[in-house]
């Protein structure tokens, strides 16, 4: 065990780094810090630079250029005992024990066979595999294996946890017993850097996200200046007509997400307007419809309210709300964000 972890340096600190093979960059000039006991997620499409920018941490590989400190060493490799990795590629030894797996790197960590051992059974046991802890890897289920694998890295108690891609593969079951895992370890207050690609694992655990394309930065900050960066919504159902909403300077846009349609599309004026004309004359049965409205920024979502009850648009629904990260993320990454995977 290391008792308690020191706060008097970030865990991380990553200046201007940058990594070269032959003439691809395969991460340009990438800066971050990692506060001492957060959550921090690292997120973007395949091929972002994620992996890579991870790998220079652990000095597995080193930056073309810039600097790295881990634990305030210019060295992870100096440090490595209080470091706990999970790779992208993951594998266990077949025949072993689950059991003898995790003490097994818990003493490559630095601690005696006896105290490994103990930790092994008390981790498994914690984390609900305590039926499987002497049985060999290659009986597990693949979320079975990987939870093991998770434990092997977390065995000798580490300041700093690094894991990469832990939730491909989970189940739904094994993907809420991943995300406990990290909660715990940060209410210890251990500092956890993961990367993924399933924005909603993201959304309900990090402190700080970043976000990478093609090697670079574009968004480095907490979820909530994460949404701030795409316009608000509103979200209301009206059977009438809601021209007067869009005669509001509030108003960037008006989106039709009626209950057939099974994507939103943006609707031309020209198309809004037949659309309105026909509801007005009642062509279309005065049928209710589902309408979404982009906001300027710093607009007052109640405007749009106030001008419902003002002009007699009676509201079936009204709902506000913030983007979600997938929504911020498909809008800062563009076209590349097509490349990752969401679940």
């Amino acid at each position: 065990m290391n008792g308690n972890p020191s706060t008097s340096t970030a865990p991380l600190e990553v200046r201007n780094v940058s990594k070269l093979f032959g003439d691809f960059r395969a991460v340009d000039d990438v800066s971050f810090s990692l506060p001492a006991g957060s959550i921090y997620g690292f997120l973007g499409p395949n091929g972002a630079g994620k992996t890579t920018t991870i790998r220079m941490i652990l000095e597995i590989i080193k930056p073309t250029t810039g600097s790295i400190t881990v634990l305030g060493e210019s060295s992870a490799l100096k440090v490595r005992h209080r470091i706990g990795y999970l790779p992208e590629e993951k594998g266990l030894y077949k025949k072993m024990q689950c059991w003898a797996v995790i003490a097994y790197f818990a003493t490559l960590k630095g601690l005696s066979r006896k105290v490994a051992k103990q930790r092994a059974f008390e981790l498994l046991e914690r984390y609900g595999l305590k039926d499987f802890a002497t049985k060999p890897t290659d009986a597990l289920s693949k979320g079975m294996g990987q939870k093991v694998q998770v434990l092997a890295s977390l065995a000798h108690d580490p300041e700093f946890v690094i894991l990469d891609e832990p939730f491909s593969g989970l189940d739904p079951v094994n993907q809420q017993v991943m995300e406990d895992i990290i909660r715990d370890m940060a209410k210890r207050g251990r500092t956890v850097l993961f990367s993924t690609h399933v924005m909603q694992h993201a959304e309900r655990l990090c402190d700080r996200i970043l976000l990478m394309a093609k090697g670079r930065k574009i968004f480095d900050g907490t979820l909530a200046e994460a949404q701030r960066t795409i316009p608000r919504r509103v979200r209301i159902e009206t059977e009438d007509d809601i021209a007067p909403l869009r005669a509001l300077s509030a108003v960037v846009s008006i989106l039709d997400r009626s209950s057939r349609r099974e994507e939103a599309h943006s609707i031309s004026t020209e198309e809004s307007q037949s659309l309105l004309m026909s509801a007005a004359t009642g062509s279309m049965g005065r049928e209710s419809r589902h309408w979404e409205l982009e906001l300027r920024e710093n607009a007052d979502p109640q405007a749009i309210l106030q001008t419902c009850f003002a002009r007699g648009i009676r509201l079936h629904s009204f709902n506000q709300s913030d983007p979600t990260l997938h929504e911020v993320f498909m809008r800062l990454v563009g076209p590349d964000a097509k490349e990752a995977t969401f679940r």
